[in-house]
């Protein structure tokens, strides 16, 4: 309810353009990605209850209340402060979840897609405003970048969570299915892929250069010009 809260306060702002503009994205932002990552993180937990996980109940996941599962540094901090120094998104914690109980390994791919699933919800609810001009730049000139930059912030998420790299949900996705001899193989690096990763997108520029094409390329799907993210982004950073 505090989210909500926050939140709905961050659309105000961002309606009645009062106050700093910066402040106003920045609440709306903030808010509108910590809600995204509940919804996550739910959508994992309601997954897995749906395939056989009765102990998620008991632990409290389907109440959306994160502080049942949320990590204060893992679930919040990390992924707030990948938004304020890079400008993309990444959801942080799960939820725990009991494999061993899921009915078949279709269900347990289902449940690792479930969150990025989410991430392209949000997208949407934050696009579509964009894309059919219900809001634009001209009529609503805090809302529309403050929109734009949210909705780019989940297609990143969506877009970095979708690989096939251990500790993301597209390798969850996979996991299930591949041979022992492979996951055996691949053990040793699995603790080291996530720092892997961060390192080839922040300075291997090919790597870099690819994933940026690859958001460049879904926004434009959307009919979204790229510098509503940008300048959303900008204002986001009110204190620069």
């Amino acid at each position: 309810m505090a989210v909500l809260g926050a939140f709905a306060v961050g659309v105000f702002l961002c309606l009645a353009q009062v106050g700093s503009a910066g402040v106003a994205v920045f609440v709306f932002v903030v808010s509108g990605w910590v809600l995204s990552l509940i919804f996550h993180e739910f959508a994992h937990a309601f997954t897995a209850y749906r395939g056989g996980d009765y102990t998620v109940v008991d632990k409290g996941y389907l109440s959306l209340d994160p502080r049942l599962y949320a990590d204060p540094l893992t679930s919040l901090a990390f992924p707030i402060f990948l938004v304020l120094a890079g400008g993309i998104g990444l959801p942080g914690g799960a939820v725990w979840i009991n494999r061993g109980l899921l009915r078949s390994r279709g269900i347990a791919s289902a449940v690792s897609l479930a969150g990025p699933a989410t991430n392209i919800a949000f997208a949407v609810l934050c696009l579509a405003p964009l894309s059919l001009n219900v809001v634009t730049a001209a009529s609503h000139p805090v809302l529309a970048p403050a929109l734009g930059f949210l909705g780019f912030l989940q297609i990143t998420a969506f877009v970095i969570n979708m690989l096939p790299i251990p500790g993301l949900d597209g390798f969850g996705a996979l996991e299930p299915h591949l041979p022992r001899s492979v996951l055996i193989a691949i053990a040793p690096i699995r603790r080291y892929a996530m720092m892997i990763l961060f390192v080839a997108l922040w300075f291997v520029a090919p790597v870099r250069d690819g994933f940026w094409e690859l958001i460049r390329t879904v926004l434009d799907w959307f009919a979204i010009d790229p510098f509503l993210p940008a300048d959303g982004y900008l204002l986001f950073r009110f204190w620069e």
